[in-house]
């Protein structure tokens, strides 16, 4: 029988949900990007956190994918703001 307490170590060690590429410091990703993106709405909200969470993890996790990834979406919202499209920045 498993006690709480071991599951718990286990939990931790092999956490699916927060990774430690998703913790910097005493920082999660998911706490910098609510920050970040409380005064967006729709996809400029959308584009910034995922830019934010590719640059936040690019060393940790997929080196230059990510990076190219952060790319693709800052370019996304600079293409909406040079079409004016609803743009309320």
């Amino acid at each position: 029988m498993v006690r709480s307490e071991d599951y718990t170590k286990i939990y931790e060690e092999n956490d699916n949900v927060n990774p430690s590429h998703y913790k910097q410091g005493e920082v999660e990703c998911i706490d910098a990007l609510e920050a970040a993106t409380v005064n967006l709405r729709g996809i400029d909200a959308v584009c910034t956190a995922n830019a934010i969470k590719y640059l936040w993890r690019w060393r940790e996790k997929n080196g230059v994918e990510d990076l190219e990834k952060s790319i693709w979406y800052i370019k996304k919202m600079i293409r909406k703001i040079q079409e004016g499209a609803d743009y309320k920045g």
